[in-house]
């Protein structure tokens, strides 16, 4: 069914309102509907279905007096990752830093969101980035920092986290079994690389930032110019990038296992 101007302009109006809600309680602590449709300046049936569809999110939740309602444990989750992510670019934020300025080429630090790459935090070195990556969402398979966050995921949740191959450059890895064999490689020696695969002409190395319980929560990549990564380039920043990647883990209480 198509969808006219005026039903687009009353959703964005019922999210507006919706909003507006959680801002009252936030403000108040608690409300009735009766006093959310006066302040909203709608009919009293208008909020409580408003309130209805945010309590069935979680969002709010009625008090102890019936019809009074107060903020929700679902804004507690949403603040939740929003927190995690803050810190986690808070601590790496130096170190990053550091990496930038002792490569001289552009860090930046991402987090799996969804079905991307979400780039959170970037650094350039001595060459300035002709692009800013932060609040980004990269495709998964065709970066290094993609690889190294599903890097550890096991199917079905690999298979429905990359979705469809999609091919960006002649290079972009769009076979699952040629993708499955990095993703391997990637586990096994602590990072991935990835050369013209979203762009021709840019070359990135990723390594992985794990938690206290050893898990993958961000990868951290240093990129520039394809001519400027050979083989020989790599090789010098991969220990860079490995005790960076180290030194961000240790901040979030990783306890690294000795094989």
């Amino acid at each position: 069914m198509r969808t006219t101007t005026r039903d687009g302009a009353s959703t964005v109006q019922s999210v507006d309102r919706a909003v507006t809600i959680l801002e009252l309680l936030a403000l108040h602590g608690e409300a009735g509907t009766t006093q959310l449709a006066r302040e909203l300046g709608v009919h009293k049936s208008t909020a409580s279905r408003l309130v209805s569809a945010l309590e069935r999110r979680r969002l709010v939740e009625q008090v102890e007096e019936r019809g009074r309602y107060r903020l929700g444990v679902g804004v507690l989750k949403l603040a939740g990752a929003t927190n995690a992510r803050l810190d986690l670019a808070k601590e790496a934020r130096p170190v990053v830093r550091r990496l930038a300025s002792e490569t001289g080429e552009t860090v930046n630090l991402a987090v799996l969101s969804g079905g991307a790459a979400l780039y959170v935090d970037q650094v350039s070195g001595s060459t300035l980035s002709s692009y800013n990556w932060v609040g980004q969402h990269i495709p998964i398979h065709a970066t290094s920092n993609g690889k190294v966050l599903v890097s550890e995921l096991e199917d079905p949740e690999l298979t429905r986290t990359l979705g469809e191959l999609t091919a960006y450059t002649p290079s972009t890895i769009t076979d699952r079994r040629r993708l499955d064999a990095q993703l391997a490689e990637t586990r096994e020696r602590g990072w991935a690389l990835a050369t013209d695969e979203l762009d021709v002409g840019l070359t990135a190395l990723a390594a992985p930032v794990r938690d206290a319980h050893g898990d993958v929560v961000a990868s951290v990549s240093v990129s520039g110019p394809t001519f400027r990564f050979g083989a020989e380039r790599v090789a010098e920043l991969v220990p860079l990038l490995l005790t960076a990647t180290a030194d961000v883990s240790e901040r979030l209480a990783h306890q690294p296992v000795n094989r």
